[in-house]
């Protein structure tokens, strides 16, 4: 089937600045992630994923020792997600997730890059209902029907599972990411995760071309440079 999905961090750091945004993403992500869940990753299987995404990422081991000993303290920020909608450059559809610890500053700082884009932001619902919220999970292996029994067997309800290249993919209702992670765990034993997420993936995408492909860039880039935006999702097809 071949499900697109995307890189939780739309744009890489390709200079020092951006690489210290990128590593402010991660550290406030850790820190909450933490915080809620526990600081230990072998107990809490959502910061283990994220720790080693950071890693892949090249994020320094600091930057995350930081996070989780500031979670360890107990204080800090209160941070809450919030999640906005809308339509970008060519009528493509855009969703967009914060941790904040000031909803009205983060709704100002996203409705502007909408607004310097003549993009649309849209109400809640608006365009979440073309996304599924789904857990994905890819890792090496090419035994396919091991792995949906494994499944299968822990009640996943899966939504697809793709072989290509080496690589299995499980596709999975977001609900079910702790399930499926420990039921693969468990079946193939330590697995070193080439995916290991829960994304928003669009159930159709919509072609841009022409001006909107720059005012697309441009709106990303703008999105990027939000402190408060964790992830971008959209279903334009470049």
């Amino acid at each position: 089937m071949g499900r697109a999905y995307q890189n939780r961090k739309e744009s890489m750091a390709k200079t020092s600045d951006a690489k210290a945004k990128v590593y402010s993403k991660y550290g406030r992500e850790i820190y909450v992630c933490a915080k809620a869940g526990g600081v230990e990753p072998e107990g809490n299987l959502a910061l283990r994923g994220l720790i080693d995404r950071a890693k892949k990422d090249q994020v320094p081991t600091h930057v995350i020792e930081k996070a989780i000993d500031k979670a360890k303290g107990g204080g800090g920020e209160d941070f809450a997600t919030a999640r906005y909608e809308g339509f970008g450059p060519g009528s493509c559809m855009v969703m967009i997730e914060c941790l904040t610890d000031n909803p009205n500053r983060t709704f100002g700082d996203v409705r502007q890059c909408f607004t310097k884009t003549k993009c649309k932001i849209g109400t809640q619902g608006s365009v979440s209902h073309m996304f599924d919220h789904s857990a994905i999970l890819a890792f090496k292996g090419d035994d396919e029907e091991a792995a949906l029994e494994a499944l299968m067997m822990a009640d996943v309800d899966v939504s697809d599972i793709e072989n290509e290249d080496g690589i299995i993919t499980v596709f999975a209702p977001n609900t079910d990411y702790f399930k499926a992670k420990s039921a693969l765990i468990e079946t193939f034993g330590e697995i070193d995760f080439e995916v290991d997420e829960i994304q928003f993936l669009p159930q159709t995408t919509t072609p841009i071309s022409g001006d909107d492909v720059a005012m697309f860039e441009k709106f990303l880039d703008m999105l990027n440079d939000v402190d408060d935006v964790q992830n971008v999702y959209h279903n334009a097809e470049l």
